[in-house]
């Protein structure tokens, strides 16, 4: 059986790099017609390429089918075609003991993952010091390597020097990883005043809690005295000053949200079910208990939505969606409609499946949500769909391949055996 593991483990890698490879490959058959056209990233308002200076650019839309053909989504295409053309035209020395097979595609893109932000230099100085050991390397090895890199090449350009290194600090709320227990993790780093002045208030606070008979542990009323500090202190001090900012929230104590949907299905009237209840933010599952206590704490504002029947048809004679509308599709759908898509709905156009000036209707048999980047695909290249029935979405990519897509997920249902016919369009498209 050791041997059968091992032979699995070696195909399993040797798969990895053969994908990697015919990501690279397809990138270089797919160039854009120019710039305006090549799939980026968007970062801080910029559009940002997939891989670092001097790397190849690809179309667009090539990105979607590959990752759609693959069973990805089009952001883990995007970050697989990006890592291989930084390994295939940066990082040649990895790109060829990954091609060989000495070194794992993992490990090959983890590397490439940090390169992407440097320049042409420093990229070859990373794959020059890495080609011997990057089998083995460590991560605090490589970050190691990577400081070293940007202080060589870097320095002068962004302003670096051996008494100066970029400002770390930040806050992250993690509000989009939501656990059972309603929790969410937050990462920061801050000044070291800022930090013990934090410290400060959240001992001050967490002992107040427990004077007035808090029983949670240490670590938990640490973490309530967080959110107090957050609902308490919400402006700046400003009376020293003599002026106040326009439009300035007063020191009033804040109230908290909390929109209650309730999803019935005809089952759960007739059968017993466990209870269990969803984050919309993040579609995850959360303990009833916990929403219970939201909807029950002393600073909650409360609302309760009125009855929307995701089963019904809800139409008018207008091109723009109605309030009303737009909240059926999107609490019937959850996410964007797009194989492998996982973006939420809320955030998602409301497209006409059947275009409007087409026959197409403002109703809920004809309106699909689906996010800005795979709404232009549908519009600027040939991928298609159609919706049989509302929230069951049938799309066709621009070389044939079928994917169905409902509230369990997307299917690949390409038919076996089709030879892919390039601009092949669904049946009834324009």
């Amino acid at each position: 059986m050791l041997a059968v593991a091992r032979a699995a483990r070696a195909t399993e890698q040797r798969a990895a790099t053969e994908l990697l490879m015919a990501a690279v490959e397809w990138a270089s058959m797919h160039e854009p017609v120019d710039s305006g056209d090549a799939a980026a990233w968007w970062l801080g308002g910029e559009m940002v390429p997939l891989a670092g200076d001097g790397a190849p650019l690809i179309a667009e839309y090539a990105v979607a089918e590959l990752a759609a053909a693959v069973g990805m989504s089009t952001d883990a295409g995007r970050r697989l075609i990006g890592q291989g053309l930084e390994l295939a035209h940066r990082l040649p020395r990895l790109w060829a003991q990954t091609v060989a097979g000495r070194l794992p595609a993992w490990r090959a893109r983890r590397v490439a993952e940090h390169t992407m932000g440097l320049s042409a230099e420093a990229a070859a100085f990373v794959d020059t010091h890495l080609a011997a050991v990057a089998g083995t390397v460590s991560v605090a090895q490589l970050d190691r390597l990577l400081t070293e890199a940007r202080r060589r090449f870097h320095g002068e350009a962004t302003g670096l020097d051996e008494h100066h290194t970029p400002d770390r600090r930040h806050v992250r709320v993690e509000a989009d990883q939501v656990s059972f227990d309603g929790t969410v993790r937050i990462d920061a780093e801050v000044d070291l005043g800022d930090a013990l002045d934090l410290e400060r208030a959240l001992a001050l606070t967490a002992g107040q809690l427990k004077e007035l008979g808090s029983s949670e542990s240490l670590d938990a009323r640490r973490a309530t005295a967080l959110g107090e500090l957050a609902r308490n202190q919400l402006v700046l001090d400003f009376s020293q000053t003599g002026q106040e900012p326009a439009g300035a929230p007063g020191r009033a104590r804040a109230r908290r949200p909390v929109t209650l949907y309730l999803h019935l299905s005809e089952e759960a009237l007739s059968q017993a079910a466990g209870q269990v209840g969803r984050c919309g933010n993040t579609r995850t599952p959360v303990d009833p208990a916990r929403i219970r206590a939201w909807c029950g704490h002393p600073d909650a504002q409360v609302t309760v939505k009125p009855v929307l029947d995701l089963a019904g048809h809800v139409a008018t004679e207008a091109y723009e969606v109605p309030d009303r509308l737009a909240e059926q599709v999107e609490l019937r759908d959850a996410t964007c409609v797009f194989p492998w898509c996982t973006r939420p709905a809320r955030g998602c156009d409301k497209d006409h499946v059947i275009a409007y000036g087409r026959d197409g209707t403002t109703c809920s048999c004809n309106l699909a949500p689906v996010c800005r980047h795979h709404h232009r695909l549908k519009t600027h290249t040939p991928w298609r769909y159609l919706m049989p029935e509302p929230g069951v979405y049938v799309w066709t990519s621009p070389h044939g391949y079928v994917f169905l897509r409902d509230h369990t997920g997307t299917v690949d249902v390409t038919p076996a055996g089709l030879i892919p016919i390039p601009g092949c369009r669904a049946a009834g498209g324009p």
